[in-house]
């Protein structure tokens, strides 16, 4: 089956979507992104896109600040993606890479006299951690990119060697995920995830000036556990607090809700999937599935409108 993908303004099949090898984005790491997923609702026969606006809303964002220009708007975006999965006809999950970038091939570091570009395309996507199972994490050695530096508030393609580093060290090092600190040494982010604490029954993660991403998944939380009666607390993390929580948890469109048992050798609570995050990922995946009226306008259908 042909896969199709947006490129230069048209669908073309995937294979023809291509790129030059000076182009600069792919010499300087010059572009933004956003993950987005879609999910197959077997009640419906339906694909459901999860959360699409406000990705392309927060997409849009990352181009003001990578000074990229767009010619589409957020509805435009939400209906050029509609097209291309109704192309690629997927009755399965999917995960969907929009990419701004500067198109430009051209030699030199700057973000001005460059033009700018659109690609789009998605993939067949399962989980892209075990969460069956609780994960082994590890504080990596690697700080986390500050505001200042690289803005994790946009969701820059070259900002994420600094994820690769951090993942990379903890797989070596035989664990699942990497937990990065800051420069002043508190918990920032997970290599691609945002983390969540419980401790005495507070739902409580680091506020956006710790240098992380304003995660939709992230958000998505917070109003879930308002559904649920559950406090939140945005504030500082020390390390430390990680070792003596009660749970851990790192959520985002890859890693969806993904349990933490173990950090550094140390278990986190009784070293199980606790009760919080059990509660927040079955609610997570009845709501991403279209299961839940209350949150349906979240969820947009594919196939059928």
């Amino acid at each position: 089956m042909t896969r199709y993908a947006f490129f230069e303004k048209q669908y073309v099949p995937m294979a023809e979507a291509k790129i030059g090898i000076s182009t600069h984005a792919f010499l300087y790491g010059t572009a933004c992104f956003e993950g987005i997923r879609g999910y197959w609702a077997e009640d419906e026969q339906d694909l459901l896109i999860f959360r699409m606006k406000e990705h392309y809303e927060r997409l849009l964002n990352s181009c003001k600040i990578l000074r990229i220009k767009s010619e589409y708007t957020v509805d435009d975006l939400c209906d050029i993606t509609r097209t291309l999965l109704q192309k690629n006809g997927d009755r399965t999950d999917v995960y969907i890479r929009p990419i701004f970038y500067k198109s430009t091939e051209a030699i030199g570091v700057k973000l001005t006299g460059l033009d700018d570009a659109f690609l789009l395309f998605a993939v067949p996507f399962g989980d892209y951690l075990d969460m069956s199972r609780g994960l082994r994490a590890r504080v990596s050695s690697w700080r986390h990119l500050d505001d200042n530096a690289i803005p994790m508030r946009a969701k820059i393609n070259g900002a994420y060697v600094n994820a690769a580093l951090a993942k990379t060290e903890a797989l070596d090092d035989g664990y699942d995920e990497a937990i990065f600190l800051t420069s002043d040494g508190h918990v920032s982010e997970g290599s691609a995830e945002n983390v969540f604490v419980v401790r005495n029954g507070v739902l409580i993660t680091p506020p956006i000036t710790s240098d992380i991403l304003e995660g939709i998944t992230r958000d998505t939380i917070f109003q879930m556990a308002s559904y649920l009666g559950i406090e939140t607390q945005e504030r500082m993390i020390d390390r430390t607090e990680l070792y003596v929580a009660d749970e851990v948890f790192v959520v985002g469109t890859g890693a969806q809700v993904s349990p933490i048992t173990e950090i550094d050798h140390r278990p986190v609570g009784d070293g199980q999937i606790g009760p919080v995050a059990k509660q927040i990922q079955s609610l997570y995946f009845e709501i991403v599935r279209g299961k839940r009226p209350e949150f349906r306008k979240w969820c947009t259908p594919v196939f059928n409108k």
